[in-house]
């Protein structure tokens, strides 16, 4: 997969981690990171390709866009009297990072229908453009099957892949609804589980992620981790 895309059911369920994981665990191979649109920061403002760069070492760091309010980006754009994000202008500026990269990651802001513009394009328009597989980022508690169900089937019913589901922040002492929520995800997402990344990865030093961030994935997304997230995780 030259081009993925990594979105979520919801906002500040851990994106910029999984993404920062996906490139570390991409070591050896040339990573583009792409941002259709930052909200929430000012010019100059530490944002999400910054981070993931900070975490996974060196990579191509893109943003197409930035709106300083902590909103959805059409919200974000109509209030900052911004041009909006183009799915189109997110299509082709990741397909033209693939022709110079192995690996493009489009993270999305918020969830997959989160509007881009005021006519209603989304980041599932631009991955129909671009033809890529979508990542589905998951937290672990109760409300995560419904909500990872539910952007499964907006993949499925626009003829998107979705490669698997990443839980984006594992707490250190699970409850029962996480360690179940572990064993169903699968099946609510009709996809596998690609990776399990602890809470707190974000603070680790960018060595120690790096090192770490293999072990989190399964081989399809990079990692080292062919099996054993249900045992390794508390069930």
């Amino acid at each position: 997969m030259t081009i993925l895309v990594v979105t979520g059911t919801g906002t500040e369920i851990g994106k910029t981690v999984v993404t920062a994981a996906v490139a570390a665990a991409a070591r050896g191979r040339s990573v583009a990171v792409l941002k259709p649109a930052q909200t929430g920061l000012e010019p100059g403002e530490h944002g999400d390709v910054a981070e993931v760069a900070r975490l996974a070492g060196p990579v191509t760091a893109v943003e197409l866009a930035r709106y300083p309010d902590p909103l959805a980006p059409a919200t974000a754009a109509r209030r900052a009297a911004a041009v909006p994000v183009d799915p189109r202008d997110v299509a082709d500026a990741a397909r033209k990072l693939a022709t110079e990269h192995d690996l493009v990651l489009v993270e999305g802001a918020g969830g997959l229908l989160v509007r881009f513009d005021d006519t209603g394009g989304t980041l599932a328009d631009a991955a129909v453009l671009m033809g890529a597989p979508v990542l589905i980022v998951a937290p672990a508690g109760l409300g995560t099957l419904n909500a990872t169900a539910l952007t499964a089937e907006a993949l499925r019913n626009r003829g998107l892949e979705c490669p698997g589901v990443v839980i984006g922040s594992w707490p250190a002492d699970p409850g029962l609804d996480a360690r179940c929520n572990l064993l169903d995800l699968p099946e609510a997402a009709g996809a596998p589980l690609l990776g399990v990344v602890p809470a707190g990865a974000g603070r680790l030093t960018p060595g120690d992620f790096r090192d770490r961030a293999p072990g989190w994935l399964a081989p399809r997304l990079g990692g080292v981790r062919s099996s054993g997230f249900s045992a390794a995780h508390g069930e």
